[in-house]
């Protein structure tokens, strides 16, 4: 029987010379992973289009317009969470699925309470005029 060593390479070396590698979870399901996470996400865009869309006919049938930072923070909430899930997705991938599953979850966590600050912070009223 050998002896076993971790090295910091994250190879484990046998006393006897050799090197087993840590296998890696499959790629399908790794994708599978970021299709399903994609959806919750693109959810979140379409939210966020949906808001731009009903805040702009709301100020119109008042007789007014979304302010210059009205837009900003309304086309902000289109753009976060494809932005949000590209980050995650690049720091989650090439790693075991559990990790990946939860930093897609932390982004979308992430985007969720942005989107919930920029609603309560910034209330609606601020948006138009």
């Amino acid at each position: 029987m050998s002896d076993i060593h971790t090295g910091h390479t994250g190879h484990t070396e046998h006393t006897d010379g050799s090197t087993a590698t840590r296998r890696r979870p499959p790629r399908w399901l790794l994708l599978t992973i970021a299709v399903l996470f994609g959806l919750f996400y693109a959810y979140d865009v379409w939210e966020a289009v949906g808001n731009l869309v009903g805040l702009n006919e709301l100020a119109q049938s008042l007789d007014t317009q979304l302010s210059a930072f009205g837009w900003a923070v309304l086309i902000a909430g289109v753009l976060l969470p494809g932005v949000v899930y590209a980050v995650a997705y690049r720091l989650g991938r090439n790693r075991a699925f559990g990790v990946q599953a939860l930093t897609l979850l932390v982004g979308l966590c992430a985007v969720a309470v942005i989107s919930l600050d920029i609603a309560v912070v910034f209330s609606l009223a601020r948006l138009i005029v």
